[in-house]
Order: structure tokens, then sequence, then C-alpha cells
């Protein structure tokens, strides 16, 4: 059965996440760079991985506006699109905080934040997912909740984890 690939699109970090065959869970999946390969490299999950649609993240203002980030991101999703043969279906979807729900999650569970780890880049992608595949089913079909601040566990203090 065919996946979900989501994209959040960095300058410098492309984070990647992917849904399960039931599109129900979204999981983190790699970060690659964003250089020359990149392309390359996504057509090579979208092969491996039976991508049947990918999402991409579309950093709007917060006013509701497109600004630079966005047309690059669009840009980048034709760039992509022409290179997929236009075979696999591309979507946008608001982004907003995505990448700042993200580092609270990291932050709630005791994590440092390490920019070049590329983690905030992949859990960015994994929000994107998880709220596009919760809006799939409807305001009264969500499973999971959308939101870190939906999730109380969390509001317990995190243990510091041993290196």
């Amino acid at each position: 059965m065919p996946r979900i690939l989501a994209i959040d699109h960095g300058t410098v970090r492309v984070g990647l996440a992917l849904s399960d065959d039931m599109e129900l869970v979204a999981n983190p999946l790699t970060t690659l760079s964003n250089g020359a390969t990149l392309i390359a490299e996504i057509l090579r999950v979208v092969k491996q991985k039976q991508v049947g649609k990918i999402i991409v993240g579309l950093p709007m203002l917060m006013s509701g506006g497109r600004g630079a980030a966005a047309e690059r991101t669009e840009r980048f999703a034709d760039a992509l699109g022409k290179a997929l043969l236009h075979e696999v279906p591309i979507e946008f979807v608001d982004e907003r905080l995505s990448s700042k729900t993200a580092e609270r999650a990291l932050k709630r569970e005791g994590h440092e934040i390490n920019p070049k780890e590329g983690l905030v880049d992949q859990l960015a992608a994994t929000v994107i997912l998880q709220d596009y595949l919760n809006s799939q089913r409807g305001p009264s079909g969500y499973l999971l909740p959308d939101d870190a601040t939906d999730m109380p566990w969390l509001d317990e203090q995190p243990q510091r984890r041993r290196k």
C-alpha cells in the first residue's frame, strides 16, 4: 500500500517523515542536506518506500501571506514534481509553527536542541504529516493528538538521558 511522505523544506536541511501503511501515524524518517543531490535522494526514498503522495510544508507568514521562504518551497516542489514526471501527487499544507512544536516536544523530553543533528527537521516533517493525516479523518476522527499541548503526560518533569 502506498505511503505518504512529508517534507519540511529548509534552506540548509530538509526533514522527511513517512506515514504507516494505513495512513494513520506519521513517523520521522531522516534529514537530508539541501544541496545538489536533494531531489535525487528524495526520488530514491519515494521508490524505496513506495510513496503514493507527497505533502510539502508551506512556510506561510503568520499573517497568512506568502513570503520568500514559501516561494522557495514552491519552486522546490515544482522541480520535484517534474523529476517525478508528475506521477506522484504533491500537496502543500500550512506548516506554520511546526518547527516550534517539534522543539517544544524535544525540550519536554529533555533533549538538547542541536540544529546540526537535524532532529528538529525530521520532527517538524512528522508534525506536518500527522496534522495532514488527522485532517483527512475530519474533526471527529482524530485518533492522535495533533499538538504536544494535548498530551498531559508530557507535562511531567522530563528525565535527563544518560550519555
